[in-house]
Protein backbone atom coordinates (compact mmCIF):
# COMPACT_ATOMS: atom_id res chain seq x y z
CA UNK A 1 0.00 0.00 0.00
CA UNK A 2 1.30 3.30 -1.03
CA UNK A 3 2.56 5.76 1.85
CA UNK A 4 0.49 9.38 1.71
CA UNK A 5 2.05 12.27 1.16
CA UNK A 6 3.00 14.26 4.64
CA UNK A 7 1.65 17.59 3.18
CA UNK A 8 -1.44 15.76 2.20
CA UNK A 9 -1.84 14.47 5.75
CA UNK A 10 -1.37 18.05 7.43
CA UNK A 11 -3.06 19.73 5.01
CA UNK A 12 -0.48 22.10 3.73
CA UNK A 13 1.45 22.73 0.15
CA UNK A 14 4.66 21.84 -0.15
CA UNK A 15 5.94 25.71 0.17
CA UNK A 16 4.03 25.95 3.45
CA UNK A 17 6.79 27.64 6.05
CA UNK A 18 7.22 26.27 9.19
CA UNK A 19 4.94 28.34 11.40
CA UNK A 20 2.10 27.18 9.06
CA UNK A 21 3.61 23.42 9.31
CA UNK A 22 3.22 23.47 13.31
CA UNK A 23 -0.16 25.05 12.91
CA UNK A 24 -1.39 22.54 10.93
CA UNK A 25 -0.10 19.55 13.37
CA UNK A 26 -0.97 21.09 15.78
CA UNK A 27 -4.91 21.61 15.18
CA UNK A 28 -4.69 17.53 13.96
CA UNK A 29 -3.04 16.31 17.53
CA UNK A 30 -6.25 18.42 19.36
CA UNK A 31 -8.19 16.67 17.20
CA UNK A 32 -7.20 13.10 17.05
CA UNK A 33 -5.31 13.35 20.62
CA UNK A 34 -6.23 9.44 22.32
CA UNK A 35 -7.36 10.89 25.20
CA UNK A 36 -9.97 12.93 23.44
CA UNK A 37 -10.99 9.67 21.44
CA UNK A 38 -10.50 6.91 23.66
CA UNK A 39 -10.90 3.58 22.36
CA UNK A 40 -10.78 5.13 18.71
CA UNK A 41 -8.30 3.35 16.72
CA UNK A 42 -9.07 5.47 13.57
CA UNK A 43 -8.27 8.92 15.63
CA UNK A 44 -5.18 7.02 17.17
CA UNK A 45 -3.66 6.33 13.60
CA UNK A 46 -4.45 9.12 12.38
CA UNK A 47 -2.78 11.10 15.69
CA UNK A 48 0.49 9.08 14.58
CA UNK A 49 0.61 10.01 10.88
CA UNK A 50 0.30 13.69 11.84
CA UNK A 51 2.89 13.14 14.39
CA UNK A 52 5.14 11.24 12.05
CA UNK A 53 4.29 14.04 9.12
CA UNK A 54 5.33 17.23 11.43
CA UNK A 55 8.74 14.88 12.44
CA UNK A 56 10.07 15.22 9.33
CA UNK A 57 8.28 18.71 7.37
CA UNK A 58 9.07 20.31 11.01
CA UNK A 59 13.48 19.81 10.67
CA UNK A 60 14.93 21.22 7.83
CA UNK A 61 17.40 18.53 6.76
CA UNK A 62 15.10 15.83 6.93
CA UNK A 63 12.11 17.50 4.82
CA UNK A 64 15.14 18.41 2.09
CA UNK A 65 15.22 14.69 1.90
CA UNK A 66 12.03 14.12 1.86
CA UNK A 67 10.90 16.52 -0.29
CA UNK A 68 13.86 15.51 -2.80
CA UNK A 69 13.45 11.28 -2.08
CA UNK A 70 9.41 10.83 -0.22
CA UNK A 71 9.48 8.28 2.02
CA UNK A 72 12.23 6.22 0.52
CA UNK A 73 14.99 9.19 2.15
CA UNK A 74 14.36 7.12 5.47
CA UNK A 75 14.08 3.03 4.42
CA UNK A 76 17.75 2.09 4.91
CA UNK A 77 17.05 -1.33 3.85
CA UNK A 78 18.89 -2.92 6.19
CA UNK A 79 17.99 -2.49 9.25
CA UNK A 80 18.29 1.49 10.19
CA UNK A 81 15.16 2.97 11.48
CA UNK A 82 13.11 5.09 10.17
CA UNK A 83 12.51 8.85 10.29
CA UNK A 84 14.87 10.33 13.00
CA UNK A 85 17.22 9.02 15.31
CA UNK A 86 15.99 5.72 15.74
CA UNK A 87 13.54 6.35 17.75
CA UNK A 88 9.40 7.49 17.03
CA UNK A 89 6.98 8.29 19.93
CA UNK A 90 3.95 10.16 18.24
CA UNK A 91 3.55 12.05 22.30
CA UNK A 92 7.53 13.14 22.18
CA UNK A 93 6.75 14.86 19.04
CA UNK A 94 3.36 16.40 20.51
CA UNK A 95 5.10 17.50 23.70
CA UNK A 96 7.94 19.08 21.31
CA UNK A 97 4.99 20.92 19.54
CA UNK A 98 3.15 22.66 22.02
CA UNK A 99 6.29 23.79 24.16
CA UNK A 100 7.27 20.74 26.52
CA UNK A 101 4.70 18.85 28.86
CA UNK A 102 4.96 18.15 32.49
CA UNK A 103 8.18 16.13 33.01
CA UNK A 104 7.40 13.88 29.78
CA UNK A 105 3.39 12.34 30.32
CA UNK A 106 1.42 12.55 27.29
CA UNK A 107 -1.52 12.78 28.43
CA UNK A 108 -4.14 15.40 27.10
CA UNK A 109 -5.71 16.44 29.89
CA UNK A 110 -2.87 16.61 32.51
CA UNK A 111 -1.30 18.82 29.68
CA UNK A 112 -3.75 21.20 29.10
CA UNK A 113 -5.42 21.46 32.41
CA UNK A 114 -2.07 23.47 33.25
CA UNK A 115 -2.61 25.98 30.73
CA UNK A 116 -4.90 28.22 32.88
CA UNK A 117 -2.44 28.65 35.82
CA UNK A 118 -2.48 26.15 37.39
CA UNK A 119 0.08 23.74 36.39
CA UNK A 120 0.50 20.49 37.95
CA UNK A 121 3.97 19.69 39.70
CA UNK A 122 6.19 17.14 38.28
CA UNK A 123 7.62 14.72 40.51
CA UNK A 124 11.35 14.72 39.70
CA UNK A 125 12.32 11.31 40.98
CA UNK A 126 9.58 9.48 39.44
CA UNK A 127 10.12 6.78 37.02
CA UNK A 128 9.17 7.49 33.37
CA UNK A 129 9.59 4.93 30.51
CA UNK A 130 12.00 5.28 27.82
CA UNK A 131 10.04 5.78 24.29
CA UNK A 132 9.89 3.13 21.88
CA UNK A 133 11.55 2.52 18.87
CA UNK A 134 10.41 2.05 15.35
CA UNK A 135 13.00 0.14 12.58
CA UNK A 136 12.41 -1.07 9.07
CA UNK A 137 14.42 -3.70 7.64
CA UNK A 138 13.90 -4.77 3.97
CA UNK A 139 13.91 -8.28 2.63
CA UNK A 140 13.47 -9.90 -0.32
CA UNK A 141 10.22 -12.03 -1.51
CA UNK A 142 12.15 -15.25 -0.98
CA UNK A 143 13.16 -14.35 2.63
CA UNK A 144 9.84 -13.76 3.21
CA UNK A 145 8.44 -17.11 1.50
CA UNK A 146 11.05 -19.33 3.49
CA UNK A 147 11.46 -17.08 6.54
CA UNK A 148 14.88 -15.87 7.66
CA UNK A 149 17.31 -14.77 10.35
CA UNK A 150 18.28 -11.15 10.14
CA UNK A 151 20.36 -9.18 12.19
CA UNK A 152 19.11 -5.30 12.61
CA UNK A 153 21.56 -2.59 13.80
CA UNK A 154 20.68 0.87 15.41
CA UNK A 155 21.19 3.63 18.17
CA UNK A 156 19.33 3.69 20.91
CA UNK A 157 19.56 5.45 24.45
CA UNK A 158 20.75 3.30 27.50
CA UNK A 159 21.20 4.40 30.75
CA UNK A 160 24.82 6.14 31.64
CA UNK A 161 27.18 3.52 33.29
CA UNK A 162 28.71 6.19 35.08
CA UNK A 163 25.68 7.94 37.05
CA UNK A 164 23.64 4.57 37.08
CA UNK A 165 21.05 7.21 34.96
CA UNK A 166 20.79 9.37 37.85
CA UNK A 167 22.30 12.42 36.22
CA UNK A 168 24.42 13.57 38.72
CA UNK A 169 28.15 13.45 39.51
CA UNK A 170 27.13 12.95 43.17
CA UNK A 171 24.40 10.21 42.92
CA UNK A 172 21.72 13.01 44.01
CA UNK A 173 19.88 12.72 41.34
CA UNK A 174 17.37 15.33 40.05
CA UNK A 175 14.98 17.75 41.80
CA UNK A 176 12.04 19.60 40.80
CA UNK A 177 13.05 22.93 39.42
CA UNK A 178 12.55 25.90 41.89
CA UNK A 179 11.64 28.48 39.22
CA UNK A 180 8.58 26.63 37.41
CA UNK A 181 8.04 24.61 41.01
CA UNK A 182 8.44 21.02 38.21
CA UNK A 183 5.48 22.20 35.92
CA UNK A 184 8.02 22.60 33.18
CA UNK A 185 6.14 25.88 31.79
CA UNK A 186 6.44 29.52 33.35
CA UNK A 187 2.97 32.21 32.84
CA UNK A 188 3.31 35.18 31.83
CA UNK A 189 0.71 37.48 31.00
CA UNK A 190 0.20 40.14 28.01
CA UNK A 191 -2.94 42.44 28.99
CA UNK A 192 -6.12 40.17 29.61
CA UNK A 193 -4.68 37.25 28.10
CA UNK A 194 -2.68 34.89 30.20
CA UNK A 195 -0.02 32.16 28.24
CA UNK A 196 2.40 29.83 29.17
CA UNK A 197 5.97 28.61 27.98
CA UNK A 198 8.94 26.49 28.55
CA UNK A 199 10.43 26.80 31.84
CA UNK A 200 14.02 28.52 30.81
CA UNK A 201 16.22 27.55 34.01
CA UNK A 202 14.89 23.44 33.16
CA UNK A 203 14.12 23.66 29.35
CA UNK A 204 10.46 22.62 30.00
CA UNK A 205 11.55 19.20 32.13
CA UNK A 206 10.69 20.54 35.78
CA UNK A 207 13.38 19.42 36.72
CA UNK A 208 16.92 20.16 37.39
CA UNK A 209 20.54 18.81 38.44
CA UNK A 210 23.22 20.66 40.71
CA UNK A 211 25.75 18.40 39.77
CA UNK A 212 25.55 16.74 36.42
CA UNK A 213 27.40 14.07 35.37
CA UNK A 214 30.49 14.50 32.54
CA UNK A 215 29.83 11.18 30.20
CA UNK A 216 25.94 11.99 29.70
CA UNK A 217 25.77 15.42 30.93
CA UNK A 218 23.05 15.19 33.16
CA UNK A 219 21.10 13.20 30.96
CA UNK A 220 20.89 10.44 32.70
CA UNK A 221 21.43 8.91 29.83
CA UNK A 222 23.64 8.17 26.71
CA UNK A 223 23.44 7.09 22.96
CA UNK A 224 24.47 3.42 22.40
CA UNK A 225 24.77 1.30 18.66
CA UNK A 226 23.56 -1.81 19.57
CA UNK A 227 22.23 -5.14 17.34
CA UNK A 228 19.92 -6.99 17.66
CA UNK A 229 19.09 -10.92 16.09
CA UNK A 230 15.72 -11.91 15.14
CA UNK A 231 13.80 -14.98 12.95
CA UNK A 232 11.73 -13.05 10.39
CA UNK A 233 8.57 -15.90 9.87
CA UNK A 234 7.40 -17.34 6.65
CA UNK A 235 4.38 -15.38 5.27
CA UNK A 236 5.44 -12.06 6.14
CA UNK A 237 4.05 -8.65 4.39
CA UNK A 238 4.79 -5.39 3.79
CA UNK A 239 3.93 -3.61 7.46
CA UNK A 240 4.23 -6.59 9.56
CA UNK A 241 5.48 -5.73 12.52
CA UNK A 242 7.41 -7.13 15.81
CA UNK A 243 8.19 -6.37 18.87
CA UNK A 244 11.27 -6.71 20.94
CA UNK A 245 10.33 -6.01 24.48
CA UNK A 246 12.83 -3.85 26.29
CA UNK A 247 15.44 -2.96 23.33
CA UNK A 248 13.52 0.38 22.76
CA UNK A 249 14.91 3.80 25.01
CA UNK A 250 16.21 3.92 28.46
CA UNK A 251 13.70 4.83 31.46
CA UNK A 252 14.19 8.20 33.31
CA UNK A 253 14.49 7.47 36.91
CA UNK A 254 15.09 4.24 36.75
CA UNK A 255 11.91 3.71 34.73
CA UNK A 256 11.42 0.66 32.19
CA UNK A 257 12.92 0.35 28.65
CA UNK A 258 10.68 0.84 26.01
CA UNK A 259 10.16 -1.73 22.72
CA UNK A 260 11.81 -1.81 19.80
CA UNK A 261 9.36 -2.73 17.22
CA UNK A 262 10.46 -3.94 13.75
CA UNK A 263 8.83 -3.17 10.56
CA UNK A 264 9.06 -5.77 7.75
CA UNK A 265 9.36 -4.16 4.41
CA UNK A 266 9.66 -6.98 1.40
CA UNK A 267 11.21 -5.43 -1.74
CA UNK A 268 9.04 -6.30 -5.60
CA UNK A 269 10.34 -9.26 -7.28
CA UNK A 270 11.53 -9.50 -10.80
CA UNK A 271 9.41 -12.36 -11.79
CA UNK A 272 6.65 -12.76 -9.05
CA UNK A 273 3.59 -10.25 -8.82
CA UNK A 274 2.03 -11.01 -4.98
CA UNK A 275 -1.36 -10.40 -4.26
CA UNK A 276 -2.30 -11.11 -0.67
CA UNK A 277 -0.94 -14.96 -0.44
CA UNK A 278 -1.13 -15.93 -4.09
CA UNK A 279 1.40 -15.37 -6.98
CA UNK A 280 1.68 -14.72 -10.26
CA UNK A 281 4.46 -14.85 -12.68
CA UNK A 282 4.62 -15.49 -16.57
CA UNK A 283 5.81 -18.88 -18.30
CA UNK A 284 6.85 -19.13 -21.91
CA UNK A 285 5.93 -22.55 -23.27
CA UNK A 286 6.40 -23.98 -26.82
CA UNK A 287 3.21 -23.49 -29.24
CA UNK A 288 3.68 -27.40 -29.80
CA UNK A 289 3.29 -28.03 -25.84
CA UNK A 290 -0.03 -25.60 -26.02
CA UNK A 291 -1.39 -27.47 -28.97
CA UNK A 292 -1.05 -31.11 -27.87
CA UNK A 293 -1.13 -30.71 -24.00
CA UNK A 294 1.90 -32.24 -21.72
CA UNK A 295 3.69 -31.59 -18.09
CA UNK A 296 6.50 -29.55 -17.76
CA UNK A 297 8.34 -29.21 -14.07
CA UNK A 298 8.84 -25.99 -12.44
CA UNK A 299 10.19 -24.28 -10.00
CA UNK A 300 8.25 -22.67 -7.17
CA UNK A 301 9.49 -19.15 -5.08
CA UNK A 302 10.95 -21.76 -2.53
CA UNK A 303 13.19 -23.43 -4.89
CA UNK A 304 10.67 -26.40 -4.69
CA UNK A 305 9.77 -28.39 -8.10
CA UNK A 306 6.84 -29.25 -9.24
CA UNK A 307 4.56 -30.53 -12.02
CA UNK A 308 2.29 -27.58 -14.20
CA UNK A 309 0.07 -30.06 -16.50
CA UNK A 310 -0.63 -28.28 -20.07
CA UNK A 311 -4.01 -28.78 -21.41
CA UNK A 312 -4.00 -29.11 -24.54
CA UNK A 313 -5.46 -26.75 -26.67
CA UNK A 314 -4.19 -24.02 -23.81
CA UNK A 315 -4.01 -20.43 -25.24
CA UNK A 316 -1.70 -17.57 -25.07
CA UNK A 317 -3.42 -15.40 -21.63
CA UNK A 318 -4.33 -18.26 -20.25
CA UNK A 319 -4.05 -18.32 -16.67
CA UNK A 320 -3.15 -21.97 -14.51
CA UNK A 321 -3.13 -22.41 -11.20
CA UNK A 322 -1.05 -24.20 -8.96
CA UNK A 323 -2.63 -24.78 -5.77
CA UNK A 324 -0.76 -24.39 -2.11
CA UNK A 325 2.58 -23.10 -4.43
CA UNK A 326 1.85 -19.33 -3.45
CA UNK A 327 2.97 -17.72 -0.24
CA UNK A 328 2.83 -19.25 3.19
CA UNK A 329 0.35 -17.80 5.31
CA UNK A 330 1.47 -15.85 8.35
CA UNK A 331 1.35 -18.22 11.89
CA UNK A 332 -0.19 -21.09 9.61
CA UNK A 333 0.35 -24.51 7.78
CA UNK A 334 -1.44 -23.50 4.47
CA UNK A 335 -0.52 -21.34 1.40
CA UNK A 336 -1.48 -19.18 -1.32
CA UNK A 337 -2.10 -20.46 -4.74
CA UNK A 338 0.40 -19.96 -7.47
CA UNK A 339 -0.88 -19.05 -11.25
CA UNK A 340 1.08 -18.80 -14.29
CA UNK A 341 -0.18 -16.92 -16.96
CA UNK A 342 0.75 -18.48 -20.49
CA UNK A 343 2.74 -16.83 -23.20
CA UNK A 344 3.09 -19.52 -26.30
CA UNK A 345 6.62 -19.08 -28.31
CA UNK A 346 7.16 -19.58 -31.59
CA UNK A 347 9.81 -19.89 -33.09
CA UNK A 348 12.22 -17.68 -35.39
CA UNK A 349 13.52 -19.97 -37.32
CA UNK A 350 12.52 -23.60 -39.00
CA UNK A 351 14.90 -26.21 -40.53
CA UNK A 352 13.31 -28.59 -43.70
CA UNK A 353 12.35 -30.87 -41.73
CA UNK A 354 10.08 -29.20 -39.34
CA UNK A 355 8.49 -26.43 -42.50
CA UNK A 356 7.72 -29.35 -44.02
CA UNK A 357 5.83 -31.09 -41.13
CA UNK A 358 4.04 -27.74 -40.39
CA UNK A 359 2.79 -27.07 -44.13
CA UNK A 360 1.31 -30.29 -43.61
CA UNK A 361 -0.31 -29.87 -40.83
CA UNK A 362 -1.56 -26.82 -42.50
CA UNK A 363 -3.12 -28.62 -45.17
CA UNK A 364 -5.11 -31.00 -42.70
CA UNK A 365 -6.56 -27.75 -40.96
CA UNK A 366 -7.29 -26.19 -44.38
CA UNK A 367 -5.17 -23.84 -44.44
CA UNK A 368 -2.66 -24.83 -47.28
CA UNK A 369 -4.33 -21.83 -49.15
CA UNK A 370 -3.19 -19.60 -46.70
CA UNK A 371 0.30 -20.26 -46.29
CA UNK A 372 3.42 -20.13 -48.58
CA UNK A 373 4.93 -23.09 -48.34
CA UNK A 374 8.21 -22.55 -50.20
CA UNK A 375 11.48 -22.50 -48.63
CA UNK A 376 11.38 -18.54 -47.94
CA UNK A 377 7.47 -17.84 -47.84
CA UNK A 378 5.20 -16.36 -45.34
CA UNK A 379 6.06 -19.40 -42.41
CA UNK A 380 9.36 -18.59 -42.28
CA UNK A 381 9.15 -14.89 -41.88
CA UNK A 382 6.36 -15.51 -39.43
CA UNK A 383 8.27 -18.13 -37.11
Amino acid sequence: MAEEDFYKILGVEKNATAQEIKKAYRKLAMKYHPDRNPNNKEAEEKFRQASEAYEVLSDDDKRAKYDQFGHAAFKNGMGGASYGNGGFDPFDIFREAFGGMNGGGSSFFDFFSGMGGGARQHDANAPERGSDIRAEIEITLEDAAKGASKTIRYSRLVECPECKGSGSKSGSGRKSCPKCHGSGQVFMSSGPIRFSQPCPDCRGTGVVIEDPCLKCSGEGRIKERTEVKFDIPAGVHTGSRFRKSGMGNAGVNGGSYGDLFIVIYVREHDVYERDDDDLYRNIDIRFTLAALGGVIEIQTITGKKTELKIPAGTQAGALLRVKGQGMPRLNSSSAGDLYLKINIEVPKKLNDEQRKALVEFAKLCGDDKDINSSEKGFWEKLF
